[in-house]
């Protein structure tokens, strides 16, 4: 069976890899779509430290059940249209214990820790797959990068009448703006291209500061009434925007990390003591975020074909991805169709 691999930093093509047999409790999968993510993008530059290679990237999926395993509920079926939760949990770590599976301490995401749905088969257990026939394959694929947002949202505990901003109008950006604006809050998009920003605008966020042609703090400071936001998010991973966090938020203010800085970062931390802030990490996603996704999506709250910058066949994955490395600002979202 082909299988897209990296097969080492900035080269990639494709091998062959046996075809999946399902196991007890397993479903047998077939691939449709799959979404690269700035993950993938950074295995293929040789930057991710999780990564081992050769690997098969490939953790936002949409899929049809090709087969069931025996042990699997009938509340699954043959022919459903699915998204799949691409973590694992190992049910005994602190993590694990308290609930938390999305964190755990030994997870292996697909397409990370383990190989990817770049291929045309995928056996999974059967509690990682979320039907969702109601959605597109674009929307299914987007499923996860955007329950990340989720996720974040509910480590912050965002509720209506929140201010919150969100540092960075990526993809997990845009995802945290929809969940926060659906949950009620008032959201202030940051970055510096201008199309992210009119799509944050899509996705639900009020206002928007462009942060080369206006002075940060001055405009956030003039959005809140000189307290800062309620909330800040930091979706970009960058030692400046990690610390702006801090300093641009308001005083007994919640701030969430998504990602990981590229740097080292320095702070003041007179500041996280002055104003008894609450900062959180935000990590992966919960089967609760999935579905409310699908639920945003299903009520049209999402514009998943303005986040969807190309899609290409399955033949041109390792073109796509070329061409992404070159140019990362022309790209938030790619899809491969691999039907």
């Amino acid at each position: 069976m082909k299988a897209f691999l990296i097969e080492a930093p900035r080269r990639a093509g494709f091998g062959t890899v046996d075809p999946p047999i399902p196991g007890p409790g397993e479903v047998l999968l077939r691939i449709r779509t799959v979404g690269f993510c700035g993950t993938d993008l950074s295995s293929y530059r040789g930057q991710n430290t999780l990564v081992s290679y050769p690997r098969t990237p490939g953790h936002e999926i949409a899929a049809t059940i090709e087969r069931l395993g025996t042990e699997v509920p009938r509340t699954l079926q043959v022919g459903a249209e699915v998204t799949v939760l691409p973590y694992t949990a190992c049910g005994v770590c602190p993590a694990c214990r308290r609930g938390r599976h999305n964190c755990c301490r030994d997870n292996e995401t697909l397409g990370v820790q383990r190989d990817g749905a770049m291929t045309p088969y995928l056996a999974v257990p059967w509690e990682k797959v979320l039907p969702a026939p109601a959605l597109s394959l674009a929307e299914r694929a987007l499923v996860e990068p955007l329950s990340i947002g989720d996720h974040a949202a509910d480590r912050a505990q965002v509720g209506r009448g929140d201010t919150v901003a969100v540092l960075g109008a990526g993809a997990i950006g845009l995802g945290v703006v929809a969940a926060a604006a659906y949950r009620g809050a008032h959201v202030i998009a940051v970055d510096l291209d201008e199309s992210k920003l009119a799509l944050a605008r899509r996705f639900g966020a009020a206002h928007v500061i462009h942060a080369r042609e206006a002075d940060l703090h001055a405009a956030l400071q003039a959005l809140t009434n000189g307290d800062g936001p309620d909330i800040v998010f930091e979706a970009v991973g960058l030692p400046e925007t990690f610390v702006a966090a801090v300093e641009e938020v308001a005083y007994a203010g919640r701030v969430v990390y998504i990602g990981y800085a590229k740097a080292p970062v320095t702070y003041d931390s007179t500041l996280f003591v002055k104003k008894e802030i609450d900062i959180l990490g935000s990590r992966n996603a919960t089967p609760e975020n999935f579905q409310r996704v699908i639920q945003m999506m299903e009520e049209g709250r999402v514009p998943v074909e303005a986040l969807v910058t190309e899609t290409v066949a399955f033949e041109q994955a390792a073109e796509v991805l070329a061409a992404w490395d070159a140019h990362p600002q022309d790209y938030t979202r790619i899809h491969v169709r691999l039907d």
